[in-house]
């Protein structure tokens, strides 16, 4: 049996969480997203990361935590005020880069960049852009989606949507997958 107990949580997660709570954030990926967020960050040694879509940084703080000494982490988001709440307590790390934009324009402003990790955590590179954000990952590379299982904040239809989205990834054949009813229900990608 599992003790979530004995989660070890990264170093400014209780911070990270009060203040996120503070400003009535509820849109923060659960604890069990930043374990394995954590876990699959360890799996890249001096790796180049891309979170889309940081929020207030409760699942940047577990990147960060699974990163070795050697890797980067480029975030973005464009709400400051929830970023704001990121850079307190995130921005010590010289491993990142807390980047205020629009995920689009970001995309599509940097396409030349690759990644060995992508984590899609809002619209732009997961529902829009998705195909330019996987030309982005780098073969090996893990992209990781979650809320995939139906969720209280979704408006009507979008679990048309969701269903959409995991059909194509299913159908592409740069990718091997793993669809886990588990957690907000997340997919992971390795670009094969």
């Amino acid at each position: 049996m599992i003790d979530d107990s004995k989660i070890s949580f990264p170093q400014r997660y209780a911070e990270i969480q009060r203040s996120t709570e503070a400003l009535g954030f509820t849109m923060a990926s659960d604890i069990s997203t930043g374990t394995l967020l954590r876990t699959l960050a360890a799996s890249k040694p001096s790796g180049r990361f891309l979170e889309l879509g940081t929020g207030t940084g409760l699942a940047t703080s577990w990147i960060l935590e699974g990163m070795d000494a050697g890797s980067t982490l480029i975030s973005v988001d464009n709400d400051e005020k929830l970023l704001l709440v990121a850079r307190q307590f995130l921005s010590a790390d010289s491993r990142i880069e807390l980047v205020t934009a629009d995920g689009g324009e970001w995309i599509k402003d940097n396409s030349q960049l690759r990644f060995d990790f992508i984590f899609a955590d809002t619209w732009h590179g997961k529902y829009i852009l998705l195909d330019e954000t996987l030309s982005m990952l780098n073969p090996a590379g893990f992209y990781i989606i979650d809320d995939m299982l139906p969720q209280p904040n979704w408006p009507e239809g979008h679990d048309q949507k969701a269903s959409k989205l995991l059909d194509y990834l299913d159908e592409r054949k740069d990718l091997a997958l793993t669809k886990l009813k588990w957690s907000s229900g997340l997919v992971i990608c390795v670009k094969t």
